[in-house]
């Protein structure tokens, strides 16, 4: 039972492990090509590690048409997202986690009930409201219309019903209102799933590609991930530098969640206890 038990331990261990070279290597080898020069990128066979690291692709990349427009765009984009996602987020999961209003729970269901939605649907209708009011190429169309995400609000609701009632009844005695209640004990006590939420809309809003395509018509207000398509239709098949260009688009949300990857599990199994 032992011997039976330790190689059906092995066995799991190797299947997760191709898996997991299956899924480290093309990101690994876009890296690679990165810094490679166009004759190593189609030599035969194939070099998986380059004798130096050239950064020509980069410079190339960074100076060519309105690249780093794209890039300062998607940053203000990104932060301008997150500040309003988590302010809404957080007031309204106080409010379907404190306030005591007729249809609480009612509205709440129907509000879970969106999430089955699909995005496609969501934004032909936004999409016409942006027409309807002449928002299309501007940062507004590329930040309001997705600022309340469902998703954010029930992970922070959870987190807010953990929070003992009496605490809530014993603030409320001494004075404190609940604005203050909200900012000074709630929102620090759900510091987890706040950062789960600032972390996962960011990486929601970087990587955001067909809302951004469909609001912008001019170049200058074009994000990271549009701008790349347009990069990849006037770099050709020097695809050294396409490589350069999406390790651009790509490390800094692979960073931002190799550091923070554990408070966004941490966050979603506790949110997920209540509900």
């Amino acid at each position: 039972m032992k011997n039976r038990h330790l190689a059906v331990k092995i066995i799991s261990y190797v299947i997760l492990s191709a898996g997991a070279v299956m899924m480290v290597l093309p990101f690994y080898w876009m890296i690679i090509t990165a810094f490679k020069t166009p004759e190593q990128v189609t030599q035969m066979p194939p070099i998986w590690w380059p004798p130096s690291f050239l950064l020509d692709n980069f410079k190339y990349v960074l100076s060519s048409g309105e690249f780093a427009r794209y890039i300062i765009n998607s940053l203000f984009v990104t932060v301008s997202s997150v500040i309003l996602t988590t302010t809404v987020s957080i007031l309204t999961a106080f409010a379907f986690s404190r306030l005591k209003f007729p249809g609480r729970d009612i509205i709440f269901s129907l509000f879970l009930g969106f999430m089955m939605v699909p995005f496609e649907l969501l934004a032909i209708t936004n999409y016409v409201t942006i027409v309807k009011l002449h928002q299309i190429d501007t940062y507004k169309a590329l930040i309001v219309p997705y600022t309340a995400n469902i998703l954010y609000i029930f992970i922070l609701r959870n987190f807010f019903l953990e929070i003992p009632g009496s605490l809530y009844n014993a603030a409320r005695v001494d004075g404190a209102s609940n604005w203050k209640f909200l900012w000074r004990i709630m929102v620090p006590i759900a510091k987890p799933a706040i950062i789960t939420i600032i972390l996962l809309n960011s990486i929601d809003s970087w990587n955001s590609f067909l809302w951004p395509m469909l609001v912008t018509n001019e170049s200058r207000m074009r994000t990271v991930t549009v701008g790349l398509t347009s990069f990849v239709q006037s770099a050709g098949i020097r695809y050294e530098r396409l490589m350069a260009a999406a390790f651009i688009v790509v490390i800094p949300m692979v960073v931002l969640f190799f550091f923070a990857r554990k408070y966004i599990v941490t966050a979603v199994a506790q949110g997920g206890i209540k509900g």
